[in-house]
């Protein structure tokens, strides 16, 4: 029997609870598998078959101790910009969308969505499904794709996550439960209170109280926990705390950050800071320009700003300046975007840092995993130790000069 995972709000810890499901389904020796039928993220994950999924995906199906699929998240939106969207579908890029004309392929999308459960559910003895946002966003009823139209379809037991930590729990719990369509409402089986500070029986009597209001079981309170995994969007950036290494590294957050998962590992070895554009970079001995959904955008972000000088002149002092996937593009001399990344048509001047021309000419993107052997000995890997990682990218770099 499958499962529904759904949460009172976004950042209620589905994910994490998602993943600590299929951890513990493993563990029993019970095959599963984790699914969302829709996901927005910019932080995503190539799968061996050179398939995009959302990142959470990703970790939910490390955590169930089986490879992860297109087939665990069919539906991963990329927002750009402008309030458009590229809509990756089983892995692949479909197109790009404003939101009002992806909501007009509503039905079509949902039989692709559910068509890949069935073919997953075919493959596991049981698929822990993980909704979007909260549920009971009333106003998006009709094509929630992710929670209320999956559930009709699915008709699967549904556990609900809130989250204490930020408060107002109670309401959470009873206005979600109250507020879904009726014919969802039963399919509710129990609650789950996640993030609890303190001593866990001191909510005994709240366990009793939302019993009685809503007529579902608590199944649990998870203890609030800081647990290192990696986050699906950039609104956890601000909740990111950078650590008392002596070694302070800037990485530039513009509007179209992508895949800053990058840098988790070397959150634990250096005080990483997520720095807006107007950021004196002085202090810092590095400075990172991340991965960009829409690199022209956020180039131009960057200069009006005032962030290309900046950039330059720390440079220019000696210090080292790292750019990844469009970071790295807008290091370079320009970037010819032929209205893929923008509107029109355009040159861009990038920073001049490299001596590298890029062009966007069309929509084609590289998804392949790749693996590295080490040459020298290092303080992180020994010779010949192996380094596993991704390529996503789109666009041409060449070197000139």
């Amino acid at each position: 029997m499958s499962i529904m995972i759904l949460g009172s709000s976004s950042h209620a810890g589905k994910s994490t609870i998602v993943a600590g499901i299929c951890r513990i389904f493993s563990n029993r020796g019970i095959a599963s598998a984790p699914f969302k039928s829709q996901n927005m993220s910019l932080n995503s994950y190539v799968t061996e078959l050179g398939k995009e999924i959302g990142i959470a995906q990703a970790v939910q199906a490390f955590a169930a101790r089986t490879a992860p699929t297109e087939l665990m998240n069919p539906i991963l939106l990329k927002p750009k910009a402008n309030g458009v969207s590229q809509v990756v579908l089983l892995g692949e890029p479909y197109k790009d969308v404003k939101i009002k004309d992806y909501y007009c392929e509503t039905d079509a999308l949902l039989e692709k969505a559910v068509a890949a459960y069935e073919e997953l559910s075919a493959l596991h003895e049981t698929v822990v499904i993980e909704g979007a946002g909260g549920a009971a966003e009333v106003n998006l009823y009709e094509r929630d794709i992710a929670n209320i139209l999956l559930a009709k379809r699915l008709r699967l037991p549904i556990i609900l996550v809130a989250d204490i930590e930020r408060g107002g729990v109670f309401a959470q719990v009873y206005g979600t439960i109250s507020l879904l369509p009726e014919d969802v409402r039963p399919l509710v089986k129990g609650v789950i209170i996640n993030k609890f500070r303190g001593d866990v029986s001191l909510f005994d009597e709240g366990r009793k109280i939302l019993e009685e209001l809503t007529g579902v079981p608590v199944l649990g309170v998870v203890p609030y926990a800081d647990i290192d995994i990696p986050d699906e969007d950039s609104l956890s950036l601000g909740d990111k705390k950078a650590s008392d290494s002596p070694i302070k590294i800037a990485v530039l957050r513009y509007g179209h950050i992508a895949n800053f998962t990058d840098f988790a590992l070397l959150e634990r070895a250096a005080a990483v800071s997520y720095v807006d554009l107007s950021t004196d970079l002085s202090s810092f001995d590095c400075v990172i320009l991340p991965g960009s959904k829409n690199t022209v955008a956020d180039l131009e972000e960057l200069k009006a700003a005032g962030a290309d000088t900046r950039i330059k002149e720390f440079a220019a002092s000696g210090k080292p300046v790292i750019g990844i996937c469009g970071g790295y593009q807008m290091m370079g001399a320009t970037i010819f975007d032929d209205a893929f990344e923008g509107t029109v048509s355009k040159e861009y001047a990038g920073l001049g840092l490299l001596p590298i021309r890029t062009e966007f000419l069309t929509d084609k993107k590289i998804t392949i995993q790749k693996t590295r052997t080490a040459q020298p000995n290092g303080p992180i890997l020994s010779r010949m130790g192996t380094v596993h990682g991704y390529e996503i990218h789109a666009g041409v770099s060449e070197i000139f000069g």
